[in-house]
């Protein structure tokens, strides 16, 4: 009889151990931020899981740039998506929790201006979109013929990122010339899905949203071609394409796109790998998901600087709309 009691206790006492330490645990990387960038980090989860043979699981949520930022500079999240450079004020916000970071871009995007399929426009100037989206619209600019004569006398229906979204950051700075600097009475949204039905569903709509979203989506909506203000390497309009993107030539809606890895995360083994992985399969992974891969030379400089430990950012002071991803890089990076 003791002889079984024995052995029970030997049992349940194995099972309790095997509940607690599980032989195919799961070690978590937790990543949130950017809509824009989601479709990139998603596509190289999975890839990494499956090649992890699911021991290790990547998770990633869409809070926008700056809702990630806060999660991020709270140390909540291992990575960060972020479809526009760090601010001031994120910089000071894990400056001050310790948190510490390498910046590397992983491609480039372009803020397709998309209006409905059946609108007849083809193209429009950034000087039209400034007294489109510029806060002093608010209330006023309501039809199209009130931006320009030549268009109809009908209701203009706005879509575009919501407020923590990076994407809301760069358009407005590369478009209004401030960032966060825009009109409120739009209907915004960090989920460009919304705003893809949102313009496909509205004959009278304009709005915003990452290139990528449109390419999925080009049976319902227009790109405009788009006539670049000042320091425009062209005066004829231009529709946003891989190419045009690349040269450059797509002014001033061209953009990179980053994540942003904690150093304290980038020491545990698993979460190491996985940005090595990243970078790594980027230039066949990115075209994949319908964004523009970087230059060769610019993932080579991204590795390099994970490897030796190039912590900070490059964006610092200033503005960098239109500079080229393997000029900034060679910047001195900061806190």
């Amino acid at each position: 009889m003791k002889s079984i009691l024995t052995l029970i206790a030997f049992i349940a006492a194995a099972v309790t151990l095997l509940h607690a330490h599980p032989a195919h645990a799961q070690t978590l990387i937790k990543i949130d931020g950017s809509s824009t960038v989601y479709p990139i980090t998603e596509a190289m989860a999975e890839e990494f899981q499956t090649l992890k043979k699911n021991t290790i699981k990547v998770t990633a949520g869409i809070s926008g740039t700056g809702g990630g930022f806060k999660k991020f500079c709270r140390g909540e999240t291992d990575i960060q998506d972020a479809s526009r450079p760090i601010t001031k004020q994120e910089m000071a916000d894990c400056k001050a929790a310790g948190i510490q970071y390498f910046e590397l871009p992983i491609a480039y995007d372009a803020t397709v201006v998309a209006v409905n399929i059946k609108n007849s426009m083809t193209q429009i100037t950034v000087a039209e979109l400034k007294k489109i989206w510029e806060p002093s619209a608010t209330s006023k600019i309501k039809k199209w013929n009130q931006v320009n004569a030549a268009w109809p006398d009908a209701d203009l229906k706005l879509y575009g990122a919501g407020s923590d979204s990076g994407t809301f950051d760069y358009f407005t700075e590369a478009i209004v010339g401030k960032a966060k600097s825009s009109r409120g009475d739009y209907t915004a949204s960090e989920d460009d899905n919304t705003l893809v039905k949102g313009i496909a569903g509205d004959k009278g709509a304009l709005g915003y949203l990452p290139m990528s979203y449109y390419m999925e989506n080009k049976k319902t909506l227009k790109a405009l071609a788009i006539i670049g203000g000042e320091g425009a390497p062209s005066k004829t309009a231009v529709l946003p394409s891989k190419e045009t993107v690349e040269n450059g030539m797509y002014f001033p809606l061209s953009r990179p796109l980053f994540i942003y890895v904690s150093e304290k995360s980038a020491k545990r083994p698993e979460v190491a790998e996985f940005v090595k992985f990243y970078i790594a399969k980027a230039p066949e992974m990115v075209p994949a998901v319908k964004y523009v891969a970087l230059p060769a030379k610019a993932y080579q400089m991204a590795s390099e600087h994970f490897a030796k430990g190039k912590l900070g950012t490059v964006f610092g002071s200033g503005t960098h709309v239109g500079l080229k991803i393997e000029e900034l890089m060679k910047k001195e990076a900061t806190f």
